[in-house]
């Protein structure tokens, strides 16, 4: 027995000394000599740190000949400082989290990366590609994740959310709609969101008069709810959408996944293009508009009937140490409660729903956040208890 561990303990430590003397995957690339462009890239980027960082890491790394093929004046222009995020962009699109070999990725069709989207694979032909790239050599070891050298550059969708549908040309109806709602700014910042986009075709099938309606200044409460109606948190993509069956919109209402014979559908609007790739989200383009139902306030004492339940539902999963099933469950009942509303409160009541929200969006611990909802929970179960007159 002895023995056996003494092997088990030396082949462990040579190992460990195999990938201590592997050199991370930066200083890899520069000492192979192909790579200078690449490296130059990273360098002007700010993500040396990174890639020489514990990782592990899966670089798909482009050689010298692969920049060459890029037009000199595009390569030029993401190599200037002003561009600095853009190029960070592009590269981290030749990333992904882990150490994955070939023989991992066989099966795979896309991969996530770093940058956010996804990148098609396919591992299983004779000529292995990532994207439109082929790859040349694979499994190249680094002390800090693999390298798998490409052809070619991968080049990431660059454009946001509304700069994707402008481009497209199929959504001038949405797009004035989103102007006209004041979303703009919002659906060209980080997210990422998930769009499901009407197209103008879409919206043609409206009652004549709705789109006019609706764009009119005193009605553009009702457009927001509706254009939020549209917009899920997070990149949500087609497989996912069929795997969750459902989601709660950022109006906090829920939309409905499902599978026919035609494909995809989000409740009854047909999915006709899927997984459009934007530098923040993904979007999805729809056959219908998509109309939340009229919401119904809720009584005081069903609210307050609602608290309760959630505590009793939550504190238990918080107390097991599932922190972020416990933040969907209260994070849930909030949304539910301003979606709905609360039959004759008052702003300042509706304000602690709606400050509890954006409290617990803002904080990224679960832990933390778990607690913000809890304390608004309560918080809005002593105003209405306080205030019979009012709200009771």
């Amino acid at each position: 027995m002895k023995k056996i561990m003494f092997t088990l303990l030396a082949a462990l430590f040579a190992v460990n000394v195999g990938f201590a003397q592997q050199k991370t995957i930066v200083e890899t690339a520069v000492s192979a000599g192909s790579f200078n462009t690449l490296v130059t890239a990273v360098k002007a980027a700010g993500l040396v740190d990174t890639l020489s960082g514990g990782g592990p890491f899966t670089v798909f790394a482009p050689t010298d000949d692969a920049f060459a093929k890029v037009d000199g004046a595009t390569l030029t222009s993401l190599l200037q400082p002003e561009n600095k995020q853009q190029l960070a962009s592009v590269l981290t699109y030749h990333v992904v989290a882990g150490r994955v070999n070939a023989a991992a990725a066989y099966g795979l069709d896309s991969a996530k990366t770093v940058n956010g989207q996804k990148v098609g694979l396919d591992f299983r032909g004779d000529g292995l590609t990532v994207g439109n790239a082929k790859i040349v050599t694979t499994d190249i070891q680094c002390s800090n994740g693999v390298i798998h050298v490409i052809d070619a550059v991968l080049l990431p969708s660059l454009d946001s959310i509304p700069a994707t549908a402008k481009a497209a040309g199929q959504f001038n109806t949405l797009l004035a709609a989103v102007n006209a709602a004041g979303l703009a700014e919002v659906l060209s910042g980080p997210g990422p969101f998930t769009v499901f986009a009407p197209t103008d075709e879409a919206f043609g099938k409206l009652p004549e008069g709705t789109i006019d309606s609706l764009l009119k200044p005193e009605n553009k409460q009702k457009l927001i709810d509706i254009l939020k109606y549209h917009v899920v948190s997070g990149r949500v993509y087609d497989t996912d959408a069929v795997k969750a069956e459902n989601a709660s919109t950022l109006l906090g209402s829920s939309i409905n996944f499902s599978v026919d014979a035609d494909g995809l559908k989000i409740n009854d609007a047909q999915v006709v293009a899927k997984n459009l790739e934007t530098t923040n989200g993904v979007i999805h383009v729809i056959d219908s508009v998509l109309l939340p139902k009229a919401p119904v306030s809720m009584s005081s004492h069903k609210v307050m009937d609602y608290l309760n339940q959630t505590v009793m539902k939550g504190a238990p999963v918080y107390n097991a140490g599932h922190h972020g099933q416990c933040c969907e469950i209260y994070m849930d009942c909030m949304k539910s409660i301003m979606a709905a509303g609360i039959t004759n409160a008052d702003d300042y009541t509706m304000s602690i729903v709606d400050k509890t929200i954006t409290e617990a969006s803002k904080t990224h611990s679960q832990t933390d956040r778990a607690w913000v909802l809890r304390r608004g929970i309560d918080s809005l179960y002593e105003r209405m208890a306080s205030m019979p007159n009012t709200i009771r």
